[in-house]
Formats: structure tokens, sequence, C-alpha cells
């Protein structure tokens, strides 16, 4: 009976293995099509936009793979306490890589419009927002990967100092929209790639959230900032 336990195991943790794995792959073409996406709006490269857009499909491919992997695992072992926590939170994952995915999408679809009319340097405003939310992004990612409670806990306040600079660069441009009305439509398509980043920062909050879910079983959702500033 004790064999047959550690087989039931044993293989739960190489299905378990291996839904992880699918993503990390998942992870890494999610940051790719990102990069792609804004590379190709800040230089003006919309060879790099369509690869983003193309790309889009092997991240939906994955999702649905994650999807129905984490579901049959569920449904074969009947996971509890931690391990149930881990199938759960991949899935979840995998749905907020996604989200990302469909932000960085539309952001390179805005860029391709955006190139074809005159270049604005205002572009360059975009560039402290996009360093803020790649930075949460990817240290949402370790946090996840690495089991990184302390780290998970310091993304939140990092979320809301980028909710701000998109709030400042949505000032500065309407200040512009007013001083040169002609660059309305590309001063609005700016607009719209800041909302786009900042809620590319809600995902990666989403992800640290469920991080320190999965390793401590505390859900932080709907709190403010990290559990030593609310106490």
């Amino acid at each position: 009976m004790a064999e047959r336990g550690k087989h039931i195991q044993s293989s739960f943790d190489a299905a378990l293995d291996a839904l992880k794995n699918d993503a990390l792959m998942m992870s890494s073409l999610t940051e790719r099509l990102f990069d792609s996406a804004m590379e190709g709006l800040l230089t003006r490269n919309s060879d790099l936009c369509n690869q983003a857009v193309a790309d889009d499909e092997e991240i939906d491919v994955l999702e649905k793979q994650i999807d129905r992997v984490g579901v049959d695992l569920l449904i074969r072992f009947h996971p509890v306490a931690s391990d149930l926590r881990q199938v759960i939170s991949t899935m979840k994952l995998s749905a907020n890589l996604e989200r990302v995915a469909d932000q960085a999408v539309a952001i390179a679809r805005r860029a391709r419009k955006l190139n074809l009319e005159p270049a604005i340097p205002e572009v360059a405003l975009l560039e402290p927002l996009f360093r803020e939310a790649k930075s949460i992004f990817r240290d949402s990612l370790h946090a996840f990967v690495e089991g990184d409670v302390e780290l998970a806990r310091q993304l939140k306040p990092r979320d809301r100092h980028l909710d701000r600079l998109n709030t400042e660069l949505n000032e500065e441009l309407t200040l512009r929209m007013a001083a040169k009305p002609e660059a309305i439509p590309s001063y609005l398509g700016l607009v719209f790639v800041a909302r786009s980043l900042e809620r590319i920062g809600d995902h990666a909050t989403n992800i640290a959230e469920d991080t320190i879910w999965v390793e401590q079983a505390e859900d932080i959702r709907h709190t403010y900032g990290t559990k030593s500033a609310a106490s």
C-alpha cells in the first residue's frame, strides 16, 4: 500500500513538473512578446510589432494546454493543501500571462498605427513606465518560480508607483494636446499604450499575490501595501 502511495505521488510530481515547465515556456514567450511590442514602438520598427502579434497565438495555445493538464491533475490525483495550491496557482499564472500578452499585443497594434504617423518626441515619455512595468513583471515571475514571498510583497507598492507614473503621463499629454491639437491622435495612442503598461503591472501584481497564497496560504488580494506597511 505504501509503495502504491509512493508511485501515485511520484506520478503527480512528474505531471506537476511538466505543468510548471509549460508555464515557464509561456512566461518566456510572454516576456519576449512584451519586449518586441515596446521596442517596435520606441524604435518605430513595425516588423517587431508584427512579430509580437504573431507570437500571441503560441501563448494562447500554451494557456489552453496548461488549463487542460491542470484540470486533469485535479481530477486524477485529488491533491490537497500545498499540492492543490501549486496546481491552481500555475493555472492562474497562465491566465495572467495570457492577459499580459493581450496587453502587449494591444501595444504592438497601437505602435503599428503610430509608426505610420510622423514621429513625435513624446514617445520617449513612455520609457519610465515601460521600465517599471517590465521590472515588476520580471520580479513577479522570479518570485513565483523561486517562491520568494519577500519579493512578492514588494510588488504592490511598486505597482501603485506605476499607476502614479501613468497618471502623470496622462496629465502631461493632456497639456500637450491643448498646445498642439494636430498631434492629438498620436498623443491618444500614447495614452492607450500607457494604460496597457499600467494593466501589465496589475497582472504582475496578481502573480505576486498568488505566490504568497501558494507559499503561505495567505490571501492578500484587495489589501493595500505590504504586510509590514499595514501593521
